[in-house]
């Protein structure tokens, strides 16, 4: 399953509140704005930074649908070690990790060819299929027309390739790879070395998408209180 994951987003689903599918939607909505014992901080701000982690509360078809009811990140990537972050909405389908810097012997979040260098552990949404959806309740300071910058570990028009994970871990250990292959490009007896690490983080400069700004897509973003 290929990672692409993203840290700056708001649902893409405009809301009307002069339409009837907005007044059905605003009655019947159960979700709730995210909180726990570290974040109480109610709705996310806007403008501001946005986190994908701090979904709301609800669970499967109300606050997000994901293909399985397993969460790949806590508890399967990150040992279920009773830590916060390991542990980060473990019981969701939805799957979530955080940024990791100074791992030893196997670099993650460590790369020198990052144009940002995401916040050390960063909470984020990964390991997305087609069809997947999660809603976060925002706080707006004003209507208007906002456009969002992403930050991604993972170009999203690359195609989707099978054992993407297991290649990427496979160049940033070329040198030790775990198939055991020997990698010698220039046949002179000396290992390839690393090819970069697992995760490559980009921004998204000169990618804002807002529907209002005359694109074929992107989000806009309604008052609805």
């Amino acid at each position: 399953m290929s990672r692409r994951v993203f840290l700056l987003c708001v649902v893409a689903a405009s809301i009307l509140p002069t339409t009837a599918f907005s007044q059905s939607f605003l009655s019947q909505y159960k979700g709730l704005p995210y909180h726990d014992s570290r974040y109480n901080g109610g709705p996310q701000k806007i403008p501001g930074r946005v986190l994908c982690a701090y979904y709301d509360l609800g669970g499967e078809g109300v606050a997000y649908h994901d293909t399985d009811a397993k969460n790949h990140g806590s508890g399967e990537l990150n040992p279920a070690d009773g830590t916060y972050l390991n542990e980060f909405r473990i019981h969701e389908g939805v799957d979530t990790s955080y940024t990791k810097f100074d791992r030893k012997p196997t670099a993650i979040d460590d790369n020198p060819f990052d144009k940002v260098v995401p916040p050390r552990d960063m909470l984020y949404v990964g390991w997305t299929e087609p069809g997947e959806w999660f809603n976060i309740t925002v706080d707006v300071a004003q209507s208007g027309t906002y456009a969002a910058d992403f930050l991604i570990s993972e170009w999203p028009d690359l195609p989707d390739m099978a054992n993407a994970d297991n290649y990427l871990r496979e160049a940033a250990l070329a040198h030790d790879p775990p198939s055991k292959t020997v990698y010698d490009p220039e046949r002179d007896g000396i290992r390839c070395r690393s090819l970069g690490v697992h995760e490559h983080w980009n921004n998204g400069t000169d990618k804002k998408y807002s529907h209002n700004l005359g694109k074929a897509h992107g989000i806009e973003l309604f008052q609805v209180s």
